[in-house]
């Protein structure tokens, strides 16, 4: 996350239908130069004057076509950091990338630093070279999209892969088959998955692997370890004999909003015995997914809803304003959507993305200035769109690209 200078007091003291009347004016002016993307997380006021809503990867991947087609100069992401990131990866040079506040990063990404990567492979390696014995062995990283570009780089630099929460069990085969590298006969091969333990451990106990979850109820091996980054000593909190049974060694990070629901907001549910289906995202514990009727991606959660019967009922585990937005709109079809969680499960820094932002960047690109340029690294710019495009290339099945 970076600081985020404060904006001229006009933008702030203007009201909410002053500052649509003034993007939409910019964005009548800048025409196909200016493209806007809205995150299906944003507040309605926002979303009101995106070009495309999507997920994040989602978003990029059609900011990269359309921007083609549109001959457009100007992405600016209604996201997070990591998504205008990516956009800026997956996008020509010739595209410049804007985020409205820089101030609206990712908790999640923010607890997975390049240093500390780089820190824990070397010593992960260390650990295993060490004790393995004669086992040959593999580590191959693989990072949720929710990343930064620096840990994308570091994927794409070591053999790995980014996934998204609808095809993380795709990419789990492809790595833990060798990934680019087919593995060979008596090699083990274990995934390295950054930043969301929860995704990771998800994904590892719908293949069937025992978890720590897992283990602590059955007394099996668990075949997934966490590596915590805070942890002093060296292994993360681990041992070498955790490193060298585990299939997965997951990173310690989490989405602060998902977090939020707990295996007692799913027994509440249950307690109405009105029907209700609890529907959740893999970014939840697994406690909360495995006690869930459902569980998928965003893009999953959103056609269940569109699709469902007249007199459905959902309870839903993700962002509030996705889900009120959500509930709004099915309504209107006589399917009642609510929040799984009655606490104001608020992604804060995609919050921070506001019209009073949005139209001071339009009215600076107008003058033409740029502020708040998203720029990656050409190093890692190179390293990131490797591990994006194993993914999209070699390991998402053809449609299956959303968050």
């Amino acid at each position: 996350m970076q600081w985020q200078p404060e904006i001229p007091a006009r933008y702030r003291d203007a009201s909410e239908n002053a500052l649509a009347e003034m993007i939409r004016g910019r964005k009548r002016e800048l025409g196909d130069r200016l493209m806007i993307l809205g995150h299906h997380y944003q507040q309605d006021e926002v979303i009101q004057h995106a070009d495309f809503i999507g997920d994040s990867l989602k978003l990029s991947q059609t900011a990269a076509e359309q921007a083609k087609l549109r001959a457009t100069e100007f992405i600016v992401f209604c996201g997070v950091h990591f998504m205008a990131e990516t956009a800026d990866v997956l996008t020509d040079d010739s595209v410049r990338v804007v985020l409205p506040d820089l101030g609206a990063g990712c908790s999640m990404a923010d607890m997975a630093a390049y240093e500390d990567a780089v820190e824990a492979w070397d010593a992960i390696h260390g650990a295993i070279k060490k004790h393995a014995g004669s086992t040959k062995w593999r580590v191959i990283p693989v990072t949720y999209v929710n990343s930064s570009a620096a840990i994308k780089a570091f994927v794409g630099k070591n053999g790995g892969a980014c996934c998204t929460s609808s095809n993380a069990k795709q990419v789990f085969e492809w790595a833990l088959a060798g990934g680019d590298v087919r593995r060979e006969r008596g090699e083990r091969v274990k995934v390295f998955f950054l930043p969301d333990q929860h995704l990771g451990r998800n994904t590892a106990h719908a293949r069937g692997l025992v978890t720590e979850v897992d283990s602590a109820k059955t007394k099996k091996p668990a075949q997934t370890v966490l590596w915590d980054p805070r942890k002093q000593g060296g292994l993360g909190g681990a041992t070498a004999q955790a490193l060298c049974a585990a299939e997965v060694i997951l990173w310690a990070g989490h989405c602060s909003v998902h977090k939020l629901f707990r295996p007692e907001h799913v027994d509440a549910i249950r307690a109405r015995k009105d029907g209700t289906t609890v529907l959740v995202h893999p970014e939840c514990s697994q406690e909360v997914v495995d006690e869930s009727d459902l569980s998928g991606s965003t893009e999953y959660i959103i056609q269940t809803i569109e699709r469902a019967k007249v007199g459905a009922r959902f309870a839903v585990a993700t962002e509030v304003h996705l889900v009120t937005r959500l509930a709004r709109a099915a309504s209107e079809r006589g399917v009642s959507v609510e929040m799984l969680s009655g606490c104001q499960c608020l992604c804060t820094t995609m919050y921070r993305i506001d019209q009073q932002h949005l139209a001071w960047v339009l009215d600076e690109l107008a003058q033409g200035r740029v502020v708040n340029e998203i720029r990656v690294h050409p190093d890692a710019r190179k390293y990131a769109r490797v591990a994006l495009e194993r993914m999209l290339g070699q390991v998402a099945p053809k449609g299956v690209l959303v968050d």
